[in-house]
Formats: structure tokens, sequence, C-alpha cells
């Protein structure tokens, strides 16, 4: 897995790349962590990210927990088809903002949503 951070609009934005597995989800915590930082909302794009396992899913849902009581949020994009597969069969969708494409997900923030 390769991880890279960059701000865009005030937004920290994760890009996960490879697999996200038990293996080195704790990676993706310990980058979180480090920059959480420089902003209170965050994007986790993944475009490049081809597998999630339930661990690395349970990393993504700790990360949230941690904005959320920043005062910020989490949202995804670009979600590939097995990856979405598993947010869907978890019901993760529920709870997370996805989005297609990482410009959506930058400019959402801050909006009313009916869940």
């Amino acid at each position: 897995m390769q991880l890279n951070f960059i701000q865009e609009n005030n937004v920290g934005i994760i890009e996960v790349s490879g697999r996200l597995d038990a293996y080195n989800a704790p990676e993706l915590r310990a980058m979180y962590d480090e920059v959480a930082d420089k902003a209170v909302n965050f994007v986790f794009d993944m475009a490049n990210c081809e597998f999630v396992d339930s661990t690395g899913l349970g990393t993504i849902v700790a990360c949230l927990k941690s904005a959320s009581q920043g005062g910020g949020d989490i949202h995804i994009a670009n979600l590939q088809s097995k990856p979405r597969m598993v947010f869907d069969i978890t019901r993760a969708h529920k709870i997370f903002h996805i989005f297609d494409d990482r410009e959506a997900a930058v400019m959402n923030f801050g909006q009313d949503w009916d869940d």
C-alpha cells in the first residue's frame, strides 16, 4: 500500500493505493494521526485502492470517529468495485458520504445531509 497526503481547499486528502488490509491498515491510521492537525475534514481518495478487508474498513471507521470528535468528517472518493462491495455488504456506505470523484468529495463538506 502507498499513501500520499495533499491539501486542497482546507481539506486534507489521503490517497490510498494498493491493498488496505490487516497487514498495512496501521500505516493508514499512523498517516491520519500524523496529518490530523492540518485539517478538520478529510477525503480518502480510493481511486488506486483495489482491495479493502474488514480491518482496513475498521481503520477508516476509526479515522472517521477521530475526525468527528474534532468537529470534522471524512468523505470517501473514487471507490473501486471490490472495495465498494465491502462498504455495501457491511453497510458502511450508511456512515460515509461516498463520491464518484475527488472534486465533489472536497466541495461537499458542510452540506446538510438528509440521512
